[in-house]
Order: C-alpha cells, then sequence, then structure tokens
C-alpha cells in the first residue's frame, strides 16, 4: 500500500479516547474491586499450577478448583460494574460456569484413584 492510499480520518475531528489519559498519572491498580479478587484467583491459580508442577498434583488442583468457586461467590456478591474482569456475561451465567468447573476440578481431583508407580 503506498502512503497516498492510506485511509486517515477527516480532519475536523477531534481524536478523542474512551477514558481520559492522564500521563503524568499512570495507574498501576485494577479501577474495581472485581479486578482486585480477580488478580487474587489469577494469583491463586498461579500457585497452583507451581504446585502441580512439583508434583502435587491433587493439592494443587483442589487449589484451583477452590479459587475458580470464591470466583462464583464473588461474582455472585458484587454488581456487574464493580465486578471487573470477572464480568463476562450475566452475572448469574458468569457464577454458574465458575462453580461449575470450580466444582469438577474438585470432584476429579478426589475421585481419580491413584495409579501404582506414580
Amino acid at each position: 500500500m503506498t502512503d497516498s492510499e492510506h485511509i486517515e480520518p477527516p480532519e475536523s475531528v477531534e481524536p478523542t479516547s474512551a477514558e481520559p489519559v492522564d500521563p503524568d498519572d499512570p495507574r498501576r491498580y485494577p479501577s474495581t474491586i472485581g479486578g482486585m479478587f480477580y488478580l487474587l484467583v489469577l494469583a491463586v491459580v498461579a500457585v497452583a499450577l507451581v504446585i502441580v508442577a512439583l508434583d502435587e498434583w491433587r493439592t494443587g488442583i483442589r487449589l484451583m478448583g477452590g479459587a475458580l468457586v470464591f470466583a462464583a461467590a464473588v461474582r455472585l456478591v458484587l454488581r456487574s460494574r464493580d465486578a471487573g474482569m470477572l464480568a463476562v456475561r450475566h452475572k448469574v451465567l458468569d457464577a454458574v460456569i465458575l462453580l461449575v468447573l470450580g466444582g469438577a476440578l474438585i470432584f476429579l481431583a478426589g475421585s481419580i484413584p491413584d495409579q501404582p508407580g506414580f
């Protein structure tokens, strides 16, 4: 594509942003309480993955499932505008998906029999 073929906005339109950006005041924290809970759940899942990698897979999977169940409870308690990245769809649907996944992980970690030699 040559320079003459670039599509540009009309000169009369001022560029705008959805949120005001102040380069002197960078924000390094979540803007909602749900964002803080999301980071907490993410940290717990990261720790759970490390535990799984260290050959304690049942403990790690249970911890991961517990984090998802906790996220479901938080999603049900918080309003949609306060839920941050925990809010993807409707509140009940988000909570049901997180609860089913977390419950399935906990159930499977407890129900899979030990394998000989492992």
